[in-house]
């Protein structure tokens, strides 16, 4: 029988030149793309996704259940997770704090989306620097890491309102996690920006993130049975396509489920693990169970104990979730630093502030080192996993830096002619409803209100969250959630009436997110007469707060200075710069900036004794630091043992101060 055969090697090179053309002009388009932009960065991307090796493309299940069992694509699979959050660590350690995750055996990574850094001004968004989410998923693909994303709205995480961005709060009716017209209107439009960034990162779509949480513990809050339901449509509208879950503490975890969701439960003490897996069963049946949340420590709270959890305790609940068949994530594996004045609060039976360190007694230090639970724990998943682990990084290493005493000073009284026409209004306005920012008001920092009296009393009013009182610059007291009133002593005249007050965090958890409105609230009163015609100054601290400072106007520290004020000093940096802590001691209550970096707050009062100063953000040579800060005279004038390098003020540039107030009088800054 005859049989035909067809020539194919001249084919074959023919195909295999098209392919070799077709692949130059489609590699030329990538690299010839505009870059993309946002508010605050310009940076160009490559469209990775679609740049993958065909097999990544054919992804199809995903992260999934089978019975008991998590599923990706056709193997079992188990989440040995760890929470770190990109804003609270240095961009420039990112990859360290990874790559010692991987080593400590996790495969993979879960993330807090803080909606309030992210869109600071309704419909300004910004995902640049240690805000871009997208390179530090790509970063934990790259290390090896899944992720599982928690985008919230609300995300809690002893941050500031839950995460939610305060300008909510100008809305009078504001009903915060419901679905209230003008709440769904902000998530909406927030999230039509945030899922454009996320939906390519998924791993349907080429990407590691495997899984995403709707919204946070909403079984504990429970205010609206819609909320739920309207959020997972969101989500899914939006284009999210993979394993959808909820995390409920033991508090909500009867109503914070929703259907088509799989839920998981968050809990510290090992005896919660059965009756809460017990409940798990009994709503969604024989499904895989996961700890979303282990709490590996806890958080401070300003004036509070230092919380600590035993690394033989850590080891045991970690073994007993893992053996019962759950996969865990570790919250949290690294906690990092609440720089700024990002930090939540709580109030239940009284108010309490979080501290600046969220070193959380996690598996890492705030500064990225190893404890006792990293090698127990790095031992029980090397027991467990394929393969050997890798290497851990060696530790970045730290330095002490000579002590620093400031050389110039502003009084808070002197800077504010550079700080532009004060808002003027017959009542007092609360800092969200500030009519700056592009009609966001304000959200950080302190608020000063101003107006005239003439005669002595009683006053008093409801000040959110510690307003320090001033007749004219002379320091008479306090108002706070304690002190509602204070009394004016004899005064001659028209008087300057002054009330600074610092917002010293909204509370993240619990029923009262509605009323974390911060400043003056509603009136205040003289003798219970209110007062009237207030000049507000914003005093939010931001880098452009202090670029308005003119450089003429500091002068050399006096030996008795005019409190509250700011502060600089100088120290060069003579080798490569390395972690420290800034240890502000004799110095009573304030904020600390290191070359326009806001390292946090700092108070006496403790737990907290040091602030956490990256060395990637310290320069060789001189260098910017200063903070407004509380003040103790007690001492040779200023003393900042172990401050680390510093600069003086430059003309032109303030972008780091020290603002004091003397002891006795009350310190505030």
């Amino acid at each position: 029988m005859t049989t035909w055969s067809v020539p194919r090697r001249p084919c074959r090179a023919f195909g295999l030149l098209l392919l070799v053309i077709l692949s130059f002009l489609v590699l030329r388009r990538y690299l010839l793309l505009k870059p993309r932009s946002c508010d605050h960065e310009v940076t160009q991307r490559l469209d990775w996704h679609h740049m993958l090796s065909p097999w990544r493309r054919r992804r199809q299940s995903g992260l999934h259940t089978q019975g008991q069992n998590f599923m990706l694509e056709d193997s079992t699979f188990w989440i040995f997770g760890g929470s770190v959050h990109y804003f609270r660590v240095p961009k420039a350690y990112w990859r360290d704090r990874l790559l010692k995750m991987k080593a400590c055996g996790l495969n993979t990574l879960t993330t807090y989306v803080p909606w309030n850094l992210h869109e600071p001004q309704r419909g300004t968004f910004d995902f640049s620097g240690n805000l871009d989410l997208e390179a530090f998923v790509l970063m934990a693909a790259e290390i090896g890491l899944w992720v599982v994303l928690r985008p919230g709205p609300y995300i809690c995480s002893e941050i500031d309102l839950g995460g939610l961005p305060s300008w909510l709060l100008q809305d009078s009716g504001m009903r915060l996690r419901t679905t209230y017209k003008g709440f769904t209107e902000a998530v909406d439009l927030y999230f039509d920006h945030l899922m454009s960034r996320v939906v390519p990162l998924q791993y349907k779509h080429g990407g590691p993130i495997i899984a995403v949480q709707v919204e946070n513990e909403y079984g504990s809050y429970n205010k609206d049975p819609a909320y739920l339901p309207y959020i997972k449509k969101a989500f899914e509208d939006r284009g999210i396509v993979e394993l959808l879950l909820t995390s409920d503490n033991k508090e909500g975890l009867s109503k914070g489920t929703v259907e088509g969701v799989l839920a998981t439960i968050n809990l510290q003490s090992q005896h919660e693990l059965e009756s809460l897996s017990t409940f798990l069963s009994s709503v969604q049946g024989v499904q895989p169970k996961m700890v979303m949340e282990y709490w590996t420590g806890w958080f401070d709270s300003w004036g509070g104990p230092h919380n600590i959890l035993d690394s033989s305790d850590v080891l045991k609940t970690v073994s007993a979730i893992i053996d019962a068949g759950s996969s865990i994530n570790l919250y949290m594996f690294h906690g990092g630093t609440n720089f700024g004045f990002i930090n939540g609060a709580m109030h239940f039976h009284e108010y309490k502030s979080d501290v600046t360190s969220y070193d959380y007694d996690a598996v890492l230090t705030e500064a990225g080192d190893y404890t006792a639970k990293y090698t127990k724990l790095r031992e029980l998943f090397g027991s467990i996993s394929d393969g050997p682990l890798p290497a851990p990084p060696e530790l970045l290493p730290k330095t002490v830096y000579e002590p620093l005493k400031p050389a110039l000073y502003l009084s808070l009284w002197d800077a504010l002619q550079f700080l532009g026409e004060p808002t003027k209004s017959e009542k007092p306005i609360n800092m969200e409803n500030l009519p700056i920012n592009n009609g966001s008001g304000q959200s950080f920092g302190y608020t000063l209100y101003e107006t005239t009296i003439d005669s002595s009393g009683v006053l008093s009013g409801l000040v959110r969250d510690r307003g320090q009182v001033f007749v004219n610059t002379a320091s008479v007291g306090f108002l706070d959630y304690e002190r509602r009133k204070i009394v004016i002593p004899l005064i001659q005249g028209y008087t300057v009436l002054r009330i600074l007050v610092e917002n010293r965090g909204r509370v993240n958890y619990g029923d009262t997110i509605d009323d974390q409105r911060k400043g003056l609230i509603g009136n205040i009163y003289l003798n219970n007469s209110p007062l009237r015609n207030f000049r507000i100054y914003s005093l939010d601290m931001k880098k452009s707060f202090f670029k308005r400072l003119s450089s003429s106007a500091w002068s050399p520290l006096p030996e008795a200075p005019t409190l509250p004020a700011f502060f600089l000093g100088a120290l060069s940096v003579d080798f490569s710069p390395l972690d420290t802590f800034m240890k502000l001691e004799g110095w009573e209550k304030g904020v600390a900036f290191v070359n326009g970096q806001n390292l946090g707050r700092y108070w006496d009062i403790g737990p907290q004794e040091t602030l956490y100063l990256p060395g990637a953000w310290l320069d060789q040579g001189i260098n910017q630091v200063g903070a407004p800060v509380a003040l103790s005279l007690s001492q040779d004038p200023l003393p900042l043992p172990a401050l680390p390098g510093v600069s003086v003020f430059l003309a032109g540039r303030q972008e780091a101060l020290l603002l004091s107030v003397k002891p006795g009088s009350g310190s505030m800054g």
